[in-house]
């Protein structure tokens, strides 16, 4: 199999559509899009069995965060691995990537203080540990990207495992979350296809 790499960033239609398609990323492939569907709809639906199988103990707005937050966070490792969100973000400063990295501060929010009802050390341990991942990740050279990226990763889940670790059944978050950003998101990597000669 013969591959190629395209950084080339093609056009968005105006209007709604192309809104949608800056945010996920211009120019994705039939491939891209049905594997994109495919995994989401299947970590979506097994996302879903494990909500209801674990004995969670939560109220209608714990469900509402929970099922909102596990939705897109599902969502975004499948997008955010797309060539066409790698081409796409990947081309913007490094401070838009951060700020984006950022604003998701506000999920461990809502974990903290809607679902676990007031975890301030959970809340400011996984922020730090966020942030300092993320700006690690953007500051070293690029050959060094990925990696930096899976020790930040899997630093923060084992922390979450060890030393601040969710009750059962939410343990999803953390492992999802962190990915989503530092993995997927943060990583650079060539956007490449099947060559068509």
């Amino acid at each position: 199999m013969r591959a190629e790499i395209d950084w080339t960033i093609p056009a968005t239609p105006p209007g709604w559509k192309g809104a949608l398609e800056r945010f996920m990323g211009p120019g994705k492939s039939r491939a891209e899009l049905r594997a994109e569907l495919a995994g989401s709809l299947v970590c979506m639906a097994l996302l879903a069995w494990h909500l209801f199988a674990k004995p969670i103990e939560a109220g209608w707005p714990q469900w509402v965060v929970m099922v909102f937050i596990g939705l897109d966070l599902v969502g975004g490792v499948m997008t955010n691995a797309t060539n066409a969100a790698k081409r796409w973000y990947h081309s913007k400063p490094s401070r838009s990537r951060l700020s984006f990295v950022a604003a998701h501060i506000a999920y461990l929010a809502a974990m903290a203080f809607v679902v676990l009802d007031a975890a301030w050390g959970w809340f400011l341990l996984n922020a730090a540990l966020l942030l300092a991942g993320a700006l690690v990740i953007e500051k070293v050279k690029l050959e060094a990207k990925r990696p930096a990226a899976m020790s930040a990763y899997m630093a923060a889940v084992l922390v979450n495992l060890t030393v601040v670790p969710l009750p059962e059944g939410l343990e999803w978050f953390t492992v999802l979350f962190f990915l989503k950003l530092l993995v997927c998101y943060l990583v650079p990597e060539a956007p490449i296809r099947s060559s068509t000669s």
